[in-house]
């Protein structure tokens, strides 16, 4: 069963008819047993490039390249049943032309089963978004802070304060009008992703944005406390697995230290016969 109680596996026209109902539930996922975990809660499950920083330790997104997109995509893919899958088509993968983006997308797609893709920007690639979908591709916008543009914007840093409001609102507006069926807003002023949401006539997808979008997101591992190395204003934690995870190891370090694991229910007993000292048990 998905979280909306609907048996069969959603649909990109079951998402794109969400607008202003229950809000949308989307976690990332990267690997086939979180993909189980999430898949009876989520609506959107989201192969993020996020994947290079939380798995792959990058210091951004920027190395992330398809062939690894598609490693994960596979995988999560594995892992769902009902919640539907879009995978982040990653840097350098799509800028250059539409048509460099359909093959790469098309390649994702068929490769990984995933559902649809998500692109970064908003007007700059409403022509590619444009061209993606009228060939068969449903496409996830995603404007606001894009991670895949952090030197341009010289940092993790909020956008759409003051006047640039109507850059991100122009964003949004170009990636609905082009055909993206859903658009993400990463980290932008609460009053500015109330008010696309209000305008444009597609599900948004918050990240640090606004309680009233039409659906939210969050990475897993920092939701659940296994990713450490920062944690954004806008995560809310739900579980500390990390700190959970190292106490666990500690104590299994300890007991291999002081011979107490395995113990003599973890090893198993000698078969009768004979044993010589050059065969392998």
């Amino acid at each position: 069963m998905s979280a909306t109680g609907v048996s069969k596996a959603l649909t990109v026209p079951d998402i794109a008819a969400r607008k202003a109902k229950t809000p949308l539930v989307c976690l990332t996922a990267y690997t086939t047993p979180v993909a189980r975990l999430v898949d009876g809660h989520c609506d959107v499950v989201l192969v993020g490039d996020s994947v290079g920083m939380v798995l792959h330790g990058m210091p951004s997104t920027l190395g992330v390249t398809l062939e690894m997109m598609i490693l994960h995509g596979k995988a999560v893919r594995r892992g769902l049943q009902s919640a539907l899958m879009v995978v982040d088509m990653p840097f350098g993968s799509y800028e250059e032309s539409p048509a460099q983006a359909f093959r790469n997308a098309a390649l994702v797609m068929s490769e990984t089963g995933a559902a649809a893709v998500k692109l970064e920007g908003g007007e700059s690639v409403a022509e590619t978004i444009r061209f993606l979908t009228a060939r068969g591709i449903p496409v996830m916008g995603h404007v606001g802070l894009t991670p895949q543009a952090v030197n341009a914007f010289g940092g993790y840093r909020t956008q759409g304060q003051g006047e640039d409001a109507e850059r991100i609102l122009r964003d949004a507006t170009a990636v609905a009008e082009a055909g993206a069926f859903a658009v993400v807003l990463e980290k932008i002023p609460e009053a500015l992703a109330r008010l696309i949401t209000e305008q444009v006539a597609i599900p948004t997808i918050g990240i640090g944005a606004s309680p009233a979008c039409d659906g939210q997101i969050l990475v897993v591992d920092d939701m659940v406390g296994l990713f450490g190395t920062f944690r954004p204003r806008f995560v809310k934690r739900y579980a500390e697995l990390g700190s959970d995870a190292e106490a666990a190891i500690a104590a299994y370090a300890k007991d291999v230290r002081e011979r107490r694991f395995p113990a003599l229910e973890h090893v198993f007993s000698h078969e009768p016969g004979p044993v010589s000292g050059g065969e392998a048990l």
